[in-house]
């Protein structure tokens, strides 16, 4: 009889272990659940912002693309999220707040160039550092970022384009002879910049 109650007292600790067990497993179930929350970029949530620039002075002129397409994309963190990106970006969204300004961009610059109708790129985000490998003009070439990242989820991308990577300087000639008179400063000359500024901001979802 002794024997018999040791038996039975052992099968309600091991019942009660194997209990216990499960409620550890279920918890670190629930656990790996919560930390398993994705990173998502949506195209809504981001823009692109550029400023170009004219007179010897270096006065800025800024604009932005208003529509940026691509598929929602998802990641485990920021990095993973951004990295292999692909987007395009419609030149007839160009938006600078000047119709007139608007229409000679787009006829004269861009008009100009090969392929007129889309930018396209990926994103190359690895290890704190990102590239985009943007295709203008039938040219494609890698754009270094700066990235900044804020409140864990808010990114912000800059960078600066060089025209002539792009073999765009025929098209910026293009837009600087019918904005001569515009793009003169104070000393008489009329400049169009090579160089234009670019800011990609983001503001990630988590799922």
């Amino acid at each position: 009889m002794k024997n018999l109650s040791i038996l039975f007292i052992a099968i309600a600790i091991g019942l009660t272990s194997c209990k216990n067990d499960k409620k550890e497993v279920k918890k670190e179930a629930e656990e790996t659940t919560i930390t398993a929350e994705k990173f998502v970029v949506k195209p809504e949530a981001t823009s692109v912002t550029w400023t170009a620039y004219k007179t010897t002075d270096k006065k800025g002129v800024g604009g932005e693309f208003t529509v940026l397409k691509f598929d929602n994309k998802e990641g485990a963190s920021v990095e993973e999220a951004l990295n292999n990106l692909s987007f395009s970006i419609p030149v007839s969204s160009l938006f600078t707040k000047d119709e007139g300004r608007d229409a000679k961009i787009k006829e004269f610059f861009f008009g100009a160039m090969l392929n007129t109708d889309l930018i396209t790129g990926i994103i190359k985000y690895e290890g704190n550092t990102a590239v985009a490998s943007l295709t203008m003009n039938g040219v494609t070439h890698d754009l270094p970022l700066n990235v900044s990242i804020t409140d864990e989820r808010r990114v912000s991308l800059t960078g600066t384009m060089n025209l002539k990577d792009w073999d765009a300087l025929r098209a910026l000639a293009s837009l600087n002879k019918v904005c001569f008179d515009l793009h003169k400063g104070e000393d008489g000359i009329s400049k169009t910049w090579e160089d234009v500024a670019i800011e990609v901001n983001t503001f990630l979802r988590k799922n």
